[in-house]
C-alpha cells in the first residue's frame, strides 16, 4: 500500500493528521514521526490533546497529509490509529522529545495508525488515484 515514493516522501516531510468529531474538525502538523517496519505510522504525542479526544470519538479514524512543497508531490493517507503507551516505538520517541527540549517536554505515547487507503494529491493525471 505504501509504495516507495510514499514512503520517501513520508520520511522527508512534516505529516499534517487529520480527525473529527461531534462535527468539528482539527488538523496538526507533526514532526515526530516514522514508518515501522511493518508498516505503519507512528506518531509521537507530545501535544495531541484534541487528536487524541477526537479518536476515541470517532473510533480512530484519521487521515494523515503529506507533500513536498517544491514540487508539489502528495498524498493523504486514511486508516485507523491506536494509541499506545508502553513499547519500543514509544521508548523512542520519549528519547527523540526530551532530548529536543532538553528535557523539558515528553512523549506520552504514540499513534500507531494503519493505512487503509493511499490517494494521490499531487497536481495532474493522477490527482485523486487511490493507489
Amino acid at each position: 500500500m505504501l509504495n516507495e515514493n510514499v514512503k520517501k516522501l513520508l520520511g522527508a516531510s512534516m505529516w499534517d493528521l487529520a480527525t473529527c468529531a461531534d462535527g468539528e474538525p482539527n488538523v496538526v502538523p507533526v514532526a515526530f514521526k516514522t514508518i515501522t517496519e511493518d508498516g505503519l505510522l507512528a506518531v509521537g504525542d507530545v501535544f495531541l490533546e484534541t487528536t487524541l479526544n477526537n479518536i476515541r470519538a470517532n473510533g480512530g479514524r484519521i487521515a494523515v497529509s503529506v507533500y513536498d512543497p517544491q514540487s508539489l508531490e502528495g498524498y493523504q493517507i486514511k486508516g485507523t490509529a491506536e494509541y499506545v503507551t508502553e513499547g519500543a516505538v514509544v521508548a523512542e520517541f520519549k528519547a527523540m522529545v526530551e532530548k529536543m527540549f532538553n528535557g523539558a517536554a515528553t512523549a506520552k505515547g504514540a499513534l500507531l495508525i494503519k493505512p487503509e487507503k493511499v490517494i494521490v494529491t499531487t497536481p495532474g493525471a493522477d490527482n485523486k488515484k487511490v493507489l
